[in-house]
C-alpha cells in the first residue's frame, strides 16, 4: 500500500514536495494538548476500508454519543467514490484506537454498493462464505508481512543519494546495519494496544526492510487483523515522516523484494500424524500453481512475475517447488514440523501487497474444498 503521488510538471512536483516537507516540521507535541482536552461520553470511531483498487486503505471518522458495546452497535455509513457513486461501509471488526486512545475505536469495514452487493474490492465477503464451508477443518492462518521504509522521493529511508552502501542479514542490529527500528517498535506496541493479534516482528535482509507477524488466527480473523495492522503501520509512518511500502519490488534493485508469507494448517495437520495431511495439501497446491499466482498479488500475478526470480530467498514464478527447511521454494515445510510429524506449512508466494482474503480463500479452496472435489472424482472413476 504505497503512498501514491501523482507526477505532474517538474515545478508542480517541486512545490508539492516542499509543502509535504514543511508538514513534517509541525510540532507533534502540540497535538497532545488537543488530545488532552476534556470531553463528554462521546466516542470517535474511525471507519477503515480497502479502496477501489483493492490495494490501498481509506478512512474517515464519525462521532457516537457513547462507546459502542460491540460491532453490532455500529451503523453503516455511506461513502462517495471517485466516480460519484455512493457505496455503503458496513462495520465488521472493531479495535481500540492507539492514536486517540480509549474509548475511541478503529473499525474495519466491508464495502457494498447501493443494493448491498459486494463491490469489486470487497474480497472479504466471498472469503467469509468459504471459511464457513471449511469451518469443521478448523483452519488456522498466520501471515508474515514484510514492508520497506521509503522517503517521499521513493528511495530507501535514510540512505545516501549516491547509492546503497551496505546490505544486512535478517534480524541484525546496529545503526550500521538497520534503519527504522523506532517505527517497528512503535507499530508493535500500537497493535498490541489496539487488540491486533500480532505475534512478533524482526528486521529483514535489507537495511530499511522490516516484518511483522500476525496470527495464528482461525478463519476470517487473520485477514481482518492484517489489514488493521497495515493501517496502523501507515498511520505511524505519517508521524515519522516516512512511507511504508508494501510493493513487491519497492526499489530498482529487484533482488530486494517483499512478501507476505502465509502459514496454514487444519486440526488434522496439527494433530499426531498430521504431516500426511500437509503433504496431501501441498500436492494439491502444486496442481494449481498458476491459479494461485494470479490472486497472490493485486495485479494478477504481474508483481510476482518480477519478484519470484528463484534468486535470494524466492522461488520460481514459472514452476512449483517444495522442500523441508528451504526458503527458496514455493511452499516450505518447517524443519521442526518435519521432525515432529505435525504442524503447518508455509506458502512463500504471496506478495507483500496481496489481499489477505484472496490468499486465504485460495488456500482453503485448493487444500480443503479441492480435497472434496478429488474424492468425488475418485468415486466417479470407481463407479465407472
Amino acid at each position: 500500500m504505497l503512498l501514491r503521488i501523482r507526477v505532474g510538471k517538474p515545478r508542480r512536483d517541486k512545490i508539492m514536495m516542499s509543502t509535504l516537507s514543511k508538514s513534517f516540521g509541525l510540532h507533534k507535541i502540540v497535538k497532545q494538548h488537543y488530545l488532552s482536552l476534556a470531553k463528554g461520553a462521546e466516542c470517535q470511531v474511525t471507519y477503515i476500508w480497502i479502496d477501489k483498487a483493492g490495494e490501498n486503505l481509506l478512512c474517515k471518522t464519525r462521532t457516537l454519543e457513547m462507546e459502542p458495546a460491540g460491532i453490532k452497535a455500529l451503523f453503516s455509513w455511506d461513502f462517495q467514490d471517485e466516480k460519484i457513486t455512493e457505496v455503503v461501509l458496513v462495520p465488521v471488526r472493531m479495535f481500540r484506537d492507539p492514536f486517540t486512545l480509549d474509548p475511541n475505536k478503529l473499525v474495519l469495514c466491508e464495502v457494498f454498493d447501493g443494493n448491498y452487493a459486494p463491490t469489486g474490492s470487497n474480497q472479504r465477503s466471498q472469503c467469509v462464505k468459504v471459511m464457513e464451508n471449511v469451518k469443521d477443518f478448523q483452519p488456522w492462518f498466520g501471515m508474515e508481512q514484510e514492508y520497506m521504509l521509503l522517503g517521499l522521493d521513493g528511495k530507501p529511508f535514510g540512505w545516501p543519494s549516491q547509492g546503497l552502501p551496505f546490505t544486512a542479514d535478517p534480524c541484525t542490529v546496529g545503526i550500521n546495519n538497520m534503519l527504522g527500528r523506532d517505527i517497528s517498535i512503535s507499530h508493535y506496541r500500537a497493535c498490541l494496544y489496539a487488540g491486533v493479534n500480532i505475534c512478533g516482528t524482526n528486521a529483514e535482509a535489507f537495511p530499511t526492510q522490516w516484518e511483522f507477524q500476525v496470527g495464528p488466527c482461525e478463519g476470517i480473523e487473520v485477514g481482518d487483523h492484517v489489514l488493521m495492522a497495515r493501517y496502523i503501520l501507515h498511520r505511524i509512518c505519517e508521524d515519522f515522516g516516512v512511507v511504508a511500502s508494501l510493493d513487491a519490488t519497492p526499489i530498482e534493485e529487484k533482488k530486494h523484494t517483499s512478501g507476505c508469507h502465509t502459514n496454514f494448517s487444519t486440526k488434522e495437520m496439527r494433530s499426531k500424524g498430521g504431516l500426511q495431511y500437509i503433504e496431501e495439501a501441498i500436492a494439491r497446491l502444486s496442481k494449481r500453481h498458476s491459479q494461485h499466482l494470479r490472486v497472490y498479488d493485486p495485479h494478477g500475478g504481474a508483481d510476482n512475475m518480477i519478484r519470484l526470480t528463484n534468486q535470494s530467498t524466492t522461488s520460481s514464478f514459472q514452476s512449483f517447488s517444495t522442500a523441508t527447511a528451504s526458503r527458496k521454494v514455493s511452499v516450505r515445510i518447517p524443519d521442526h514440523v518435519s521432525r515432529s510429524g505435525c504442524g503447518y506449512f508455509e506458502d512463500r508466494r504471496p506478495a507483500a501487497n496481496c489481499d489477505p482474503y484472496c490468499v486465504m480463500r485460495a488456500l482453503a479452496e485448493t487444500c480443503l474444498l479441492g480435497a472434496a472435489e478429488d474424492d468425488d472424482e475418485g468415486k466417479k472413476t470407481t463407479a465407472a
